[in-house]
């Protein structure tokens, strides 16, 4: 079942048949502000977490007009700055990028994460220097807030834009 529509778009809750997706954006162009490719057992053990998510859901997004999958969008809660705060982060097929649909993605998951509740705030990091997901934050009504560093995946620290949008 869909549970939204913004323009293109369709957010499809992440089903048991997915995994195929992270497989195929498990490049190193894929990958590459993200730590790298993970092995064979770090992709099924996202798999059962991205089932498994209990406050958020993970999703797969499709074309509006013909339910081809384009990408993958997704929140979670994450401890930030003393308290829980949603996150978010997004992934778009290489042939579907650079047509605005991961910013679309994320305007219809503001609206998913608005009608669930809980906290008022999501929030997405991207590396300051990945210029299309900073794009798509600017793009789906985002405030930048200023940077931070994470570590992700272990051992890998990366120095991140920290984007919010009110959901309240």
């Amino acid at each position: 079942m869909d549970l939204t529509s913004v323009e293109q778009v369709r957010l499809v809750p992440w089903a048991e048949g997915d995994s195929w997706l992270l497989r195929r954006t498990n490049s190193p162009e894929m990958t590459e502000h993200l730590g790298g490719p993970e092995s064979e057992e770090k992709l099924a053990d996202r798999h059962r977490r991205y089932l498994e998510v209990s406050a958020g859901c993970m999703y797969r997004v499709t074309l509006a007009d013909g339910g081809e999958t384009v990408g993958s969008i997704g929140y979670w809660e994450r401890e930030w700055r003393g308290g829980t705060v949603w996150e978010t982060g997004w992934c778009v097929l290489p042939e579907f990028q650079g047509r605005g649909l991961a910013a679309q993605a994320a305007r219809a998951l503001v609206e998913v994460v608005r009608r669930a509740g809980g906290h008022p705030t999501l929030h997405a990091f991207p590396g300051v220097g990945h210029a299309a997901s900073n794009g798509v934050c600017r793009k789906a009504g985002f405030t930048l807030l200023g940077q931070a560093d994470f570590e992700y995946p272990k051992g890998n620290w990366i120095r991140s834009n920290d984007w919010c949008v009110d959901v309240a």
